[in-house]
């Protein structure tokens, strides 16, 4: 794990200091900058519409005695979009984007689940006989 953060904490900002250089030769360095920080405010703007409108839905799940298992995992997959957004960069803007379109949050959402299955259902006993 410590392998993975370390990876990531190198190779994430190399490459998005590669792209900036690279899309700043291509349009300037201004319009570089200003396309950073316009994808910043966009991407902090819709996240928190589609925060709110999450929260919403968690809070009618509970008013319905449902366990808001799917709205949880949008609200972590939005706020996750929402602080790779903030972070400067076109991979990272990237990534957070394609977490705010709800087909593709959808499809990681679908993944996640799995995951969660596969890692903490696994190790339950499968008949459980309760007393009545």
């Amino acid at each position: 794990m410590l392998l993975k953060l370390f990876l990531a904490f190198t190779i994430i900002p190399i490459a998005e200091i590669y792209l900036l250089i690279k899309i700043g030769t291509v349009f300037g360095a201004f319009t570089s900058i200003a396309l950073v920080i316009l994808t910043g405010f966009l991407g902090a703007y819709l996240a928190r519409i589609q925060g709110l409108q999450t929260l919403y839905r968690i809070q009618e799940s509970l008013r319905e005695g449902r366990m808001p298992s799917g709205e949880l995992l949008d609200a972590l997959l939005i706020g996750i979009a929402g602080l790779v957004l903030l972070t400067p960069g076109f991979l990272t803007d990237a990534v957070g984007f394609m977490l705010l379109i709800p087909a593709t949050r959808n499809a990681i959402k679908i993944w996640l689940r799995r995951q969660i299955e596969i890692r903490y259902m696994s190790d339950r006993p499968e008949d459980i006989i309760i007393d009545q």
